[in-house]
């Protein structure tokens, strides 16, 4: 049965008196048996730190690790039953790959035979049966990360722990990896945490993702809740690629009868209450353009993708991108309007960040 994992008012401080570094600061999350967790944010967030210190390779300063509401604190990270997959590959070279999975059940003293079937169902699960004899040296990249990944699953542990596993991949086969962790996972059903500062790896592998910042957790939901309903200007600028538009501005008037005003414009939308100084965050996808439209720019920038086009439009507030049909007829140095609706409006507190409900 997979395990529970509790992390409460994990604080980790370095150093002492006037030259402590704060780096987690309170940091609380439940993660329910047979979740995928992803922590996420930029370098020196606290997120590996924390991964560390479920991992037993750190200890916190303050609070509790519970593993099934086990206190783990003080226990060594063999005794935890964990299993941690990092960014470099750590396999063994001299071994081959079948030894490479095998190796931790051969040190827990595993019988022979029952570690060739294991071996052999966790190359299976991983599709590199074909690997077996081969030595790392002889793999790629996205070949030596299965051979990590199976060694870890061979254990059959509580709790699996993912450290940037994907950081050293090209492009392609980040994607077709993210897609076997994920395969991986659904099988397994193993609790997980996977630490990564790229949000796209965040809203495709996660059950939940939690947003870090500067050691203190911003926000913590669904992929589908931190797209949707950030719960700060932080959040929603690191969530999403492109990256939210903020307009500044003052609301008036109530709910649906509302106008929002801004430098170079003024839309008539649901505002929130009390009137005053806000700030407005819309999606690419959720601003579009209109010709007639009051609200007006020129265009900067075209840049094509594929399936979709951004366009980046300068304003009196700022540069604006609208995510637009490929093959949209426009061009740099047009003018054009631009729309809003309010069916997706983000407000948030002008100065604290923080959302308006």
């Amino acid at each position: 049965m997979a395990a529970s994992l509790k992390i409460a008012g994990i604080r980790k401080v370095y150093g002492k008196a006037d030259k402590a570094v704060e780096v987690l600061k309170k940091i609380d999350i439940d993660v329910a048996p047979g979740e995928f967790l992803i922590l996420v944010g930029p370098s020196g967030c606290g997120k590996s730190t924390l991964l560390n210190i479920i991992a037993g390779l750190e200890e916190p300063s303050e609070g509790q690790l519970l593993i099934s509401g086990k206190d783990v604190v003080g226990v060594a990270p063999a005794q935890r039953d964990i299993a941690m997959v990092f960014q470099s590959y750590a396999l063994y070279p001299n071994m081959s790959v079948a030894d490479n999975i095998g190796f931790a059940l051969e040190m827990r003293k595993v019988p022979k035979a029952a570690r060739v079937k294991r071996i052999a169902e966790v190359a299976a699960m991983l599709q590199i049966e074909h690997l077996l004899n081969r030595r790392p040296a002889q793999l790629s990249g996205g070949q030596r990360q299965r051979v990590a990944m199976g060694r870890a699953l061979a254990r059959d542990p509580q709790i699996f722990l993912f450290d940037e596993p994907l950081s050293n991949l090209d492009a392609k086969l980040r994607v077709e990896m993210r897609a076997e962790i994920k395969r991986l996972h659904q099988l397994s059903g193993i609790t997980s945490v996977y630490v990564t500062h790229d949000q796209i790896e965040a809203m495709t592998l996660g059950s939940r993702i939690a947003v870090m910042k500067d050691g203190i957790l911003q926000q913590i939901g669904t992929p589908d809740d931190i797209y949707r309903r950030p719960a700060n200007t932080y959040v929603a600028g690191f969530i999403g690629s492109p990256t939210m538009n903020f307009i500044a501005g003052s609301a008036s008037g109530t709910s649906a009868g509302g106008l929002f005003s801004f430098e170079g414009g003024a839309l008539p939308l649901d505002c929130p209450a009390p009137a005053g100084p806000v700030m407005l965050g819309q999606r690419p996808e959720h601003i579009h353009l209109q010709a007639d439209a009051p609200w007006r720019g020129e265009v900067l920038l075209v840049e094509p993708t594929g399936a979709d086009t951004y366009v980046v439009i300068k304003t009196a507030v700022g540069p604006i991108t609208v995510r637009v049909p490929p093959n949209t007829p426009i061009k740099v140095g047009e003018l054009t309007g631009l729309g809003v609706s309010s069916k997706h409006n983000n407000w948030f507190d002008a100065q604290s960040g923080l959302r308006i409900a």
